[in-house]
């Protein structure tokens, strides 16, 4: 290891710092039947106590999460080898699915975070909104483990 580079947990200002950018995360879940896991990249938010992810009911990590609420989100960025930053999040789901305001009001805003205020209101991303399957995934963590730099070690765990 580098012994120039900083490792270690991440402040509560530098987790914040990286969930307000528009970086991908990662949704584990579990098949209920063979508890194989499937990880997908998703768009969402942080609202300072929730991570949000909108989906569609017939996909499967929804139906996993059907049957099984267990999961978890990683949310990480690489700079290089040894410059990353990562949260992982772990705990039971909720499928919001009403009120319908509610899901659109909070899907515009996790797509906005991704495509911009105008990119947002063009036709195909008001009609993923607007999809009568639009759900929303709704991760209130259990457990918060945050690491950066070199250290691959979760030393943080709020």
């Amino acid at each position: 290891m580098n012994d120039d580079v900083e490792t270690g947990e991440m402040s509560r200002p530098m987790m914040e710092a990286l969930l307000a950018e528009p970086v991908l995360a990662r949704l584990a879940t579990a098949d209920p039947g063979e508890c194989k896991p499937h990880v997908v990249p998703v768009w969402f938010s942080w609202d300072g106590e929730s991570i949000w992810i909108s989906s569609y009911s017939k996909t499967r990590k929804i139906l996993n999460l059907d049957v099984n609420p267990h999961c978890s989100v990683l949310v990480d960025t690489a700079e290089s080898g040894v410059d990353f930053r990562s949260i992982l999040f772990e705990g039971e789901a909720e499928l919001i699915r009403e009120p319908l305001e509610f899901l659109v009001e909070v899907t515009t805003q996790i797509y906005s975070r991704y495509l911009g205020e105008e990119g947002v209101r063009k036709e195909r991303p008001q009609s993923w909104i607007h999809d009568p399957q639009n759900l929303l995934v709704k991760l209130t963590p259990s457990r918060i483990v945050t690491w950066y730099s070199a250290s691959a070690q979760p030393v943080k765990d709020y």
